[in-house]
């Protein structure tokens, strides 16, 4: 059975492909990781010296990423094309409980325009949306994982980050703060 992201694939472009004359389409993708808590592209080649990306806030466009790649794809295979690139560039680790453990978190983000023409004035209706596809590495045990040195420390900030996310979670739930 096909999982979450090749069905939002198939959905996305099957409904693309199913519309009228006189729309049009343009999407986009981008991927990126959280790394000890560090912004990194997912979608440009891996160097040495991989330069950590800045988050930003627009008060017109609201919280975005400062220079991260992203690229227009036109059809299902460019789209896996790019989330395969990107997948083979996040940090993994071997540890006692994975073999190859994801040391990130993870965001693939679906950027959909439409433009349409309406009325006889010949209008155009422009519409913007995106997806946000996330994968959040596994919180961590220690004594299960034998984790030591670099990957030990990996593990302590993943551990933070999911205890922030549930902070957040719970802050909403609560809806007092």
């Amino acid at each position: 059975m096909r999982g979450i992201i090749p069905n939002c694939f198939a959905h996305i472009f099957g409904f693309i492909d199913e519309q009228q004359e006189g729309m049009t389409f343009l999407v986009r993708c981008s991927y990126l990781e959280i790394y000890n808590e560090e912004i990194h592209d997912l979608l440009v080649e891996q160097r040495r010296d991989v330069k950590k990306l800045d988050l930003k806030e627009d008060p017109n466009s609201g919280v975005f990423v400062k220079d991260l790649t992203c690229i227009i794809v036109k059809s299902i295979p460019e789209i896996e094309r790019a989330m395969n690139f990107g997948t083979n560039n996040r940090k993994t680790a071997s540890t006692n409980m994975n073999a190859d453990s994801s040391r990130s978190h993870s965001l693939f983000t679906i950027y959909i325009e439409t433009g349409e023409t309406v009325s006889e004035k010949e209008e155009k209706r422009i519409k913007a949306g995106k997806l946000n596809l996330v994968d959040l590495a596994g919180s961590e045990r220690t004594s299960k994982t034998g984790a030591q040195g670099q990957t030990l420390k990996e593990g302590i900030k993943i551990n933070l980050s999911l205890t922030a996310l549930g902070n957040v979670i719970s802050s909403l739930v609560d809806g007092k703060s």
